[in-house]
């Protein structure tokens, strides 16, 4: 195991084992150096590297601490890495978000407030039923990030957000050139939002799946 690796693993022990808590200021660099046993070049790395991945915050002048460790900080990462996808992935994307959403659609029923519930029919009420493909992906990314969000899971939501982003374009892209896409896609927000309504997270799941499923099997059959 590389040197620095090591320092990482001994660090993550430390948070792990509840020795370095959330919120916690590491000790001074001489003083965990000689706690560990690694070089002060080798801990620095490892907290460079950590601080890269939000597990501590490096303050200037002011010491190293451990981060809240909240899902959604810690997810960030898998938001900035998924940002380097390739296009012959996008499937996958879908595939995967496709796998999750449905299931936190179907919790959100369980969650989700009328107040909540009024709030994403008037979202769909001032896009109209005439908008842009800008507009109606604009609308979609915070449809579904609403219904995500009143799910109740922080993970769930952290990860279905850094998924969301490599399947913008291809929305665009079918909304462009299929002719019935944007009135398929308001009519499939609508029949999610009447499920939500009549707490049927079976409907829910379902038409959440034949929302995105739709995007996949367009997607599959353009490439």
């Amino acid at each position: 195991m590389a040197v620095t690796d090591e320092a990482i693993e001994k660090i993550k022990g430390m948070i792990v084992s509840g020795a370095l808590r959330p919120g916690d200021r590491l000790p001074k660099e001489s003083e965990l150096a000689a706690e560990l046993g690694l070089s002060r070049n080798s801990l620095r790395e490892a907290v460079r590297a950590l601080a890269l991945i939000r597990i501590l915050d490096v303050r200037q002048g002011d010491g190293t601490y451990v981060t809240s460790l909240d899902p959604q900080l810690l997810l960030e990462a898998l938001s900035f890495v998924v940002d380097f996808h390739r296009d012959d992935t996008v499937l996958e994307f879908l595939a995967v978000r496709r796998i999750l959403e449905p299931a936190a659609t179907a919790m959100a029923c369980a969650h989700i407030t009328d107040a909540e519930l009024d709030t994403l029919t008037a979202q769909l009420d001032a896009l109209g039923a005439d908008p842009s493909v800008e507009e109606l992906v604009a609308c979609d990314l915070e449809f579904h990030r609403g219904i995500v969000q009143s799910a109740g899971n922080s993970v769930l939501c952290s990860l279905l957000d850094g998924l969301s982003g490599p399947t913008t374009r291809a929305r665009v892209w079918r909304g462009l050139t299929q002719e019935d896409a944007v009135s398929r896609t308001l009519h499939e927000h609508r029949a999610i939002l009447t499920a939500l309504r009549d707490r049927d997270a079976e409907a829910a799941r379902s038409w959440a799946t034949v929302h995105i499923a739709s995007v996949e099997q367009w997607l599959r059959t353009t490439l």
